[in-house]
């Protein structure tokens, strides 16, 4: 991947959203500009999970203004990245393609453990090293991240299905604290917590840190007023809880430090981290400055230096479901080389169209440890709904797509994923290459091969003796034209 002098950052969280630049000098960061909105979108979701106009507007105001300072930086250097309100709302894809247009890049939906490791990435930078365990909590608007690693590395990850503005909306509509109210947020966030407990409790790391807004709210506030010698403590939280309960009102609380922005999320922040300090037995916490956007710069630049958590990922899955390497080569050079040659004849991204290409090669097969009858759909399935580092849901539904379209109908390839003249081509050069890898072993290929793409289709020009030397190529071929002209694009087999 290009490396960029300038890179930035957007973290489209359920509570605000965030825009970081930087700079780039060699494998170091240095902070630039940031800016930040509290657009409070979990707020904005319905009980049937719908996201309102109000809130949308919102967001898409908050999104031109990020895009008027991200403008004149190439595409490449901008990653923006969206959470759990974008993972849950209905009306989720709708939306992105409006915030798309109103931001000027490309936005990413990840997944809950993928925002873990990214936090966790974000925050080990920001904080002095150690090679100690250490347990990273990030209570965000609509979901809380725990995290359990060492040095720069996360070893155990989870996400919770809540947050500071779902539960302070659901157990303190209007701010309103009552003793009841905090007794069962709290209970429910225990509730929640112990499906993980076993293996994220004291006992299992040795210093534990809270990142993000909440975490940072509850820090200031205990300082300012004396409940805390710093950082959060387990004595600091039961004198807060007091005072909120006493108080009654979210907007009549006499506490030193509590910014005004804070104030509405604050009791569901609280009692969430109150419900992670009693099952995970943390008796304090310090609190990072880093976060999610800061990981997601730190993880563009491993990509910069070849160190992307995707080529890793991928190495993963070859080895956890057993994909033979060589056979995966072998398709993998031949679908690659295939895709240049049409990009010699058709505009494609040939800076992120190769890499995709190259790992659903390298995972085409996976689905190969669950059955045989019908294998692409199985690799399809886990490329999508598994947990895959660094990739966001979009790369893996492309994965998903290139996965089950290596073999069998185009029909359906096109009703369900519609596919654009890129994603066309990806899946004739993996199709192709699949087809010529079939026998699983040394190919002799033609010395003449060549595919071009022309006015409504493609031509794959074969050196003619070789062509007639292998029958069963030549019977695959022509079925293979029959799949792309029932979808109305023309693929017509030369011999030269």
């Amino acid at each position: 991947m290009k490396a960029f002098s300038t890179v930035a950052a957007v973290d489209l969280g359920s509570n605000s959203f965030r825009l970081q630049v930087a700079r780039v000098e060699e494998d170091q960061l240095y902070p630039l500009d940031s800016l930040k909105d509290t657009v409070r979108l979990a707020a904005g979701l319905s009980d049937d999970k719908v996201l309102n106009a109000e809130t949308r507007e919102r967001a898409l105001a908050s999104l031109k203004r990020f895009g008027e300072r991200l403008r004149g930086l190439p595409r490449d250097a901008v990653r923006v990245v969206a959470t759990n309100t974008f993972r849950v709302a209905k009306n989720s894809a709708e939306f992105i393609r409006e915030a798309e247009a109103a931001l000027g890049f490309p936005i990413e939906i990840i997944a809950g453990r993928e925002e873990a490791r990214l936090i966790y990435l974000g925050v080990s930078h920001g904080i002095p090293a150690s090679r100690d365990k250490r347990l990273v909590i990030d209570i965000g608007g609509g979901s809380t991240e725990f995290i359990i690693g060492t040095g720069y590395r996360p070893q155990l990850m989870e996400s919770l299905y809540m947050g500071c503005v779902s539960y302070s909306r659901r157990f303190f509509p209007n701010g309103k604290v009552t003793k009841s109210a905090m007794l069962h947020a709290e209970l429910a966030a225990r509730t929640e917590i112990q499906l993980i407990a076993s293996g994220f409790c004291a006992g299992h790391w040795s210093q534990a840190v809270g990142s993000s807004g909440s975490a940072k709210a509850l820090a200031e506030i205990l300082a300012a007023n004396g409940f805390s010698d710093g950082g959060i403590t387990r004595a600091g939280l039961e004198k807060l809880r007091a005072v909120l309960v006493k108080a009654g009102d979210c907007n009549r609380l006499p506490l030193a430090g509590l910014r005004p922005e804070r104030i509405p999320v604050l009791p569901g922040g609280f009692a969430i981290m109150a419900a992670a300090f009693a099952e995970l037995g943390i008796e304090e916490m310090i609190v990072a400055d880093t976060a999610l956007r800061e990981g997601v710069l730190y993880d563009m630049l491993g990509r910069f230096h070849r160190h992307d958590m995707r080529e890793t990922t991928v190495r993963q899955f070859m080895r956890r479901y057993r994909a033979d390497p060589v056979q995966a080569g072998r398709v993998e050079l031949l679908a690659v080389e295939l895709l240049r040659q049409l990009a010699e004849t058709l505009a494609l991204d040939m800076e992120t169209a190769p890499q995709m290409l190259s790992w659903s090669a390298r995972l085409h097969e996976i689905g190969l440890t669950i059955s045989h009858a019908g294998y692409h759909k199985h690799s399809a399935y886990i490329l999508d709904n598994a947990d895959m580092p660094g990739f966001s849901k979009k790369e893996q539904a492309q994965l998903a797509m290139l996965a089950v379209a290596q073999r069998g109908s185009l029909n359906k390839v096109i009703a369900n994923f519609a596919p654009d003249i890129e994603g066309l081509a990806m899946i004739l050069a993996l199709r192709l290459a699949v087809q010529f890898c079939r026998s699983r072993a040394e190919l002799e290929l033609p010395q003449e091969m060549r595919l071009l793409a022309d006015s409504g289709g493609y031509q794959l020009k074969l050196d003619k003796a070789w062509l007639a030397h292998n029958s069963l190529t030549h019977t695959a071929l022509d079925a293979e034209a029959k799949e792309w002209k029932a979808i109305g694009r023309r693929l017509t087999v030369t011999a030269g």
